[in-house]
């Protein structure tokens, strides 16, 4: 059995069950804290109304102080209080004693409806922050006048890497290593161009045919017609031309040079 307090001088309404019917024809008798709810004094008016509350499957509640976060088990506790509690009310606050200590807690939301009933139902229970609390302030941290100067100016662009084809590490199918590492190619060596022709080309045909030597002498394939390879007579052109032996000259034929015969003898 479940009943509306409203006061009408106030305007403000609240939910409540009966304890006992023991006071006097015309009077009820309520906690103090259920008539701060509804500002009333003690003599004033107040109508009741007998309503049915759906049963709560929602309420979120918010201490007033942060000592209510103190306590060891205050799941523990709020389940031995709200057992003397038949209904909430949406904007109502309770009261809870523990240890010799009153805590007062607000009713800021109630699922399904603004007044539930909590009797013989699983009820989801949230917690807001308490009114009291405030979040640590976080230290400020002091920038020196020099960093500060620069962070108005905006950093110098990073210059970007340049490629620089064939520059990894060589290595050999057989699985042996290199006898001789590789030279790294520096991008300012790559960027470097021979201006005209003469002593400078010459320099540049040499590097590049002695780089493709090294290449090849490192036990890397080269692949193409341009290939050299090591040991091909055909295809090297630094091997010295080896002197041929004199050859001897044949007699020249000369007709009738022969000795004389007489069929006689």
């Amino acid at each position: 059995m479940l009943f509306e307090l409203r006061n009408g001088a106030t305007e403000r309404v609240s939910h409540c069950g009966v304890l006992e019917f023991i006071a006097e024809e015309g009077m009820i008798y309520m906690p103090y804290w259920m008539m701060e709810n509804l500002l009333l004094q003690e003599g004033d008016f107040v109508r009741v109304k007998n309503v049915t509350l759906p049963k709560g499957t929602y309420v979120k509640l918010q201490p007033h102080t942060k000592d209510f976060l103190d306590i060891s088990n205050p799941k523990a506790i709020l389940e031995t209080t709200l057992r003397n509690f038949s209904c909430l009310s949406t904007g109502d606050s309770i009261m809870v004693a523990y240890n010799n200590k009153k805590y007062y807690i607000d009713i800021i939301e109630a699922k399904p409806s603004h007044a539930i009933s909590i009797i013989e139902t699983d009820c989801e229970v949230d917690f807001a922050p308490p009114l009291d609390y405030k979040e640590p302030e976080r230290p400020a941290v002091s920038i020196p006048t020099g960093k500060a100067s620069a962070e108005g100016q905006e950093p110098p662009a990073e210059p970007e890497p340049k490629f620089n084809p064939f520059t990894g590490s060589g290595r050999r199918l057989d699985g042996k290593p290199l006898k001789t590492q590789p030279q790294p190619l520096s991008s300012s060596g790559s960027d470097k161009r021979p201006n005209g022709s003469g002593a400078g080309g010459t320099t540049t045909a040499s590097s590049s045919s002695s780089q493709s030597t090294n290449r090849q002498s490192q036990g890397k394939l080269v692949f193409g017609s341009n290939a050299i390879r090591p040991g091909d007579p055909q295809k090297d052109t630094k091997k010295e031309a080896k002197p041929e032996p004199p050859k001897n000259e044949e007699p020249t034929f000369q007709p009738f040079s022969g000795k004389k015969y007489s069929l006689r003898g």
